[in-house]
């Protein structure tokens, strides 16, 4: 299946792995006792960044601090659409000064912030599809936060259920592909949350559990371009028949925190 697929440029907010490390354990795929490469970290990073900027995609960056060591999960610091920054209050203790350096950051650049009283974070689980926010619960953010952030960004939010803790954020199990379509692992969820999914996109591009493992699922897309884990491979190949150019940027050091391409890209809209 070949057509024709628009690449749009997009403006991303990273924060450089400095300080990376697996200190505590959060998520089952965060053993501290597992050493972490920083040097492959930093390494893996830049990649990401020089191919972002390959393909026409403009980059900025927040200042690390030490003693965040995932701070590079800059997804998880907002939600913004249209100039609006619905920020963070993360569910770990060990996370929530990160919320406060990304805040001042959108506060310096203009942005109107807005502090959330309920657990949220970020595009972990708040994701734009171009006309409303899919929202997920079941681990982290709270569905008290979903009443939140529709009420800040006046879009409407809908509520997904996620159920397996290896996806423990909803971008870990969903990422958009295009205004029209997504592309999720359907395990993922609850049975009312899979209908959901069903009815809003009869047409998605439907992964396996070796696909999100793979965090096949953790993937940014332009539009055209897929920016995916290599190990991915049959997810890639389902894409490019769907039209899309998969693009390979292996982010494996970071996957022992549970976290992959799109957990290190925030999207400022």
């Amino acid at each position: 299946m070949s057509e024709s697929r628009v690449q749009r440029p997009r403006r991303f907010l990273v924060c450089e792995p400095r300080h990376f490390a697996v200190q505590y354990a959060i998520n089952p795929w965060m053993q501290p006792d597992r050493p972490v490469d920083v040097d492959l970290a930093q390494e893996q990073w830049q990649t990401l960044i020089r191919a972002y900027r390959a393909h026409g995609h403009s980059v900025e960056s927040v200042e690390p601090v030490p003693g965040l060591p995932d701070m590079v999960f800059a997804a998880n610091a907002a939600c913004v659409v249209g100039g609006r920054v619905f920020g963070s209050l993360f569910h770990a203790p060990e996370r929530r000064p990160e919320s406060l350096h990304y805040d001042t950051w959108f506060k310096a650049a203009g942005y109107d912030v807005y502090r959330p009283e309920s657990v949220t974070e970020g595009e972990g689980d708040l994701v734009w599809t171009g006309r409303y926010v899919l929202a997920g619960t079941g681990f982290r953010t709270t569905r008290e936060a979903h009443r939140e952030a529709q009420e800040f960004l006046g879009h409407p939010v809908i509520g997904l259920t996620l159920v397996d803790p290896y996806f423990y954020h909803l971008d870990t199990a969903l990422f958009v592909l295009d205004e029209n379509n997504i592309c999720y692992y359907p395990e993922a969820f609850s049975a009312g949350s899979r209908e959901v999914l069903r009815r809003l996109y009869p047409d998605a591009v439907l992964a396996t559990r070796e696909d999100a493992m793979a965090f096949g699922l953790n993937s940014v897309s332009d539009g055209r371009n897929v920016f995916i884990a290599p190990r991915a491979e049959a997810l890639a190949g389902r894409l490019a028949r769907h039209g899309y150019v998969p693009v390979p940027v292996d982010l494996s050091e970071f996957h022992k925190a549970g976290g992959g391409i799109k957990c290190c890209t925030q999207e400022i809209r």
